[in-house]
């Protein structure tokens, strides 16, 4: 497997940031539903004109880029290209991740046209602008039609070191084992599916990890003994549970990312939808966790099946002195 540099050269903390205050996000040139992942995720309903979809999207991200800068974000956007077409390059996060130590990861992607998303000049913007010491390149695993797409396959608590990840056609347990082995994490892997009986495409639909809370959709796992588990994990790594229901989490309540603004402060990103599914108590509870970005995503939750977290993808790097923010 490529790795521009040895792992064990690299000094790894004991722990890392949770969250971060920077983020990359890509601006669709061209966004659709994407034909080729339709199968596997059953959060996408397509539907309507392409021209006023795409209009919808780019409003719905520049605003939500926006939001996030007002509440101390740092976001840098990427425009997107219109060839090739990348219908679901809104959604960065599945095909690279970056670590505090330095690290760039590569994920081997699922369907091919998302394989197009690793653009080398996103990859070259990343490692001008920060402190890039390693890249671990698992996208050869594609050809052994074996799959692991980055935050949304793996859902990551840093401070713990553990790699969460629901078992799908998109998350193949072997490429999460090498991942754990090179940089250092535990796997916590489960079975879960929708109300339908579906398996749930990416665990960043069903749960999420931050500095304090977790949460989760415990309902999505219908064995006993790996709901138990994973409930004893998160609370055994000092997480405070957040249940979610079925029901919510088909609105995309899982689906939210903790932040930090620049002062250190937490901040919340999810969608409208899932606000609007939590209920009076939920609401509660992640308010007086910190500043809460809701944004209105409804065409890009609808049409790409992904979410407010799936358009985020964290930066760790370090940025290297007098490159720009």
């Amino acid at each position: 497997m490529p790795v521009s540099a040895p792992h064990s050269a690299v000094l790894r903390p004991l722990s890392d940031p949770q969250t971060t205050h920077q983020v990359l996000m890509v601006r669709p040139a061209r966004f659709t539903a994407n034909p080729e992942t339709l199968s596997s995720n059953a959060f996408q309903h397509p539907a309507g004109d392409a021209v006023m979809v795409q209009v919808s999207a780019l409003e719905e991200f520049d605003a939500y880029a926006e939001q996030l800068r007002h509440a101390g974000i740092e976001v840098t956007v990427v425009e997107d290209s219109h060839e090739p077409h990348t219908p679901d390059s809104i959604f960065p996060n599945n095909w690279f991740s970056t670590h505090a130590d330095g690290t760039l990861v590569l994920y081997p992607m699922a369907a091919a046209n998302r394989r197009l998303e690793r653009r080398p000049a996103i990859i070259g913007q990343l490692q001008q602008q920060f402190q890039v010491h390693s890249v671990l390149d698992l996208s050869p695993f594609e050809l052994q039609g074996k799959y692991l797409e980055g935050t949304g396959s793996l859902v990551l608590d840093r401070q713990q070191r553990i790699a969460y990840l629901c078992a799908s056609s998109r998350s193949h347990q072997q490429v999460l084992q090498l991942y754990c082995e090179a940089l250092g994490y535990r796997a916590c892997w489960f079975n879960a599916t929708d109300a339908a009986g579906k398996a749930i495409y990416h665990t960043n639909v069903m749960m999420n990890v931050g500095s304090q809370l977790a949460v989760v959709c415990l309902e999505a796992i219908g064995n006993a003994g790996q709901q138990a588990m994973l409930r004893r994990t998160l609370e055994d790594s000092g997480k405070t549970l957040l249940p979610i229901s079925l029901a919510q989490n088909a609105h995309f309540a899982g689906n939210m990312l903790e932040l930090r603004n620049q002062q250190g402060a937490p901040v919340f990103a999810l969608s409208r939808r899932a606000w609007q599914s939590l209920n009076p108590l939920q609401q509660q509870r992640l308010a007086e966790q910190g500043e809460l970005v809701i944004a209105t995503l409804d065409t890009i939750e609808t049409q790409g099946g992904g979410g407010a977290r799936c358009m985020l993808a964290e930066l760790f790097l370090t940025r290297r002195e007098g490159a720009a923010a």
